[in-house]
């Protein structure tokens, strides 16, 4: 066994992420990941899951630009 220590991410906590990234969302229409970082004070991984979650569930739009990822509600 190695001693490299793993953090878990469950289904509770991503729930939990997808709920902040929303609640960011819905306050602000349309954030990148940048504001989303800054909304929610996630980190991008966490962000990511998050978005998947919402995904999912057909709860949001992303669209990727040059420079960022850009955030909305469906």
């Amino acid at each position: 066994m190695s001693n490299i220590k793993y953090n878990k991410m469950n289904v509770e906590i991503i729930g939990t992420w997808a709920g902040l990234v929303w609640e960011a969302l819905n306050a602000s229409g349309m954030l990148t990941m940048k504001g989303l970082k800054k909304a929610t004070k996630l980190k991008e991984k966490e962000i990511y899951a998050a978005l998947g979650w919402l995904g999912r569930e057909g709860k949001v739009v992303i669209t990727e630009t040059e420079s960022d990822i850009e955030v909305v509600l469906c």
